[in-house]
């Protein structure tokens, strides 16, 4: 699995949890999952929503 906004790919622990986070969007009418690595995750929600 891939980060959303800079592509690095995302670790997962051995019980195939991503080493990161998941952001809800709202698209449209629908909600959307946007996985999240725990670097961009660090530079802080503002950083993702400029990005999103």
């Amino acid at each position: 699995m891939k980060c959303k906004i800079c592509n690095n790919e995302i670790q997962k622990t051995f019980l195939n949890k991503i080493l990161g986070t998941y952001v809800k969007v709202k698209k449209n009418e629908k909600n959307e999952l946007i996985p999240i690595c725990k670097d961009c995750q660090k530079k802080g929600m503002d950083y993702i929503k400029e990005k999103i």
